[in-house]
């Protein structure tokens, strides 16, 4: 088994399975290109970078699973619980001198943090007038998120973020217990739209008031991440709200001047007044696709 391989097959893999199978991750970091790569020539039991892209254009079954390595990133519930306390203090006041808040979680993956925010909103009195639009492009991912199905004990960590966070109850009030799987209460999940929508190809769908994308952006490199922020300044409203992860940050792109950091570390950031920076992105098509 060889782990060697040039960046150039790694471009020629990847355009590879963009003409075949539709999904573009020509510019996605190459460094965690490289790791999921590896992961998954191992796993295949691959002798090389070749043999393993032999396989997965070869059989769609194989490339499946590729899928599966290539888009899942760590994730789970308050996640950083610092954000969700900052989100109520900051942005939930705003949320709600809107008649029908429309929220976006781009990159849901399997539904931790859409879930987080339907709980927030919740207690808030905020889930029942809201929106929420929660996408990604791993079908699998999304069809987990919209069971809403969860090992059971993943629930003490989630728990004890929840608290962290601000959470105004108990957390296991949210969810009933089946077989050492945490099943999360319906009103949430229906609250929810989970559909398909890709920050490389596709284009703004909805006009929001809050974004949240976090821990996303760090797998693209500077194009991907300047498109996906481009989509975020024309979807959100006259002063919305951007809520990334955080190792993340507008700096230093060409969209630092239009989104204004509010106070304390966590990255949450309000669309400026007066755009500068012109995006205005066209995909492979207008609005998300519906997976629920």
């Amino acid at each position: 088994m060889s782990l060697r391989y040039t960046d150039a097959q790694m471009h020629a893999l990847m355009e590879e399975l963009c003409q075949r199978y539709s999904y573009d991750f020509r510019d996605y970091s190459l460094p965690s290109q490289r790791r999921r790569l590896n992961q998954a020539i191992e796993r295949f039991h691959c002798t090389d970078l070749p043999a393993l892209q032999q396989l997965v254009l070869d059989d769609p079954a194989a490339f499946d699973k590729l899928l599966q390595i290539l888009t899942v990133p760590v994730t789970q519930m308050f996640r950083d619980p610092a954000f969700f306390r900052a989100l109520r203090e900051h942005v939930v006041p705003v949320l709600k001198t809107y008649p029908s808040p429309t929220i976006w979680v781009a990159g849901c993956c399997t539904g931790e943090e859409a879930l987080s925010l339907a709980i927030v909103l919740q207690e808030e009195g905020l889930l029942e007038r809201s929106t929420i639009y929660a996408t990604d492009i791993n079908p699998q991912a999304l069809a987990t998120a919209a069971r809403g199905v969860y090992p059971l004990h993943r629930m003490a960590d989630y728990g004890d973020n929840y608290l962290a966070a601000g959470g105004l109850g108990q957390f296991d009030e949210y969810y009933t217990v089946e077989h050492a799987t945490a099943h999360f209460q319906q009103r949430l999940l229906d609250s929810i739209n989970f559909a398909d929508h890709s920050l490389s190809t596709d284009s703004v769908f909805i006009e929001t008031q809050l974004i949240l994308c976090r821990n996303v952006l760090i797998y693209f490199n500077k194009t991907l991440q300047e498109r996906a922020l481009g989509l975020f300044q024309d979807s959100l409203c006259h002063r919305g709200f951007l809520g990334l992860g955080s190792k993340e940050s507008t700096h230093f792109t060409r969209f630092a001047a239009d989104f204004e950091p509010l106070p304390g570390p966590e990255k949450l950031y309000r669309k400026r007044a007066q755009s500068h920076a012109v995006s205005h992105y066209a995909g492979r098509h207008d609005h998300a696709r519906n997976e629920t």
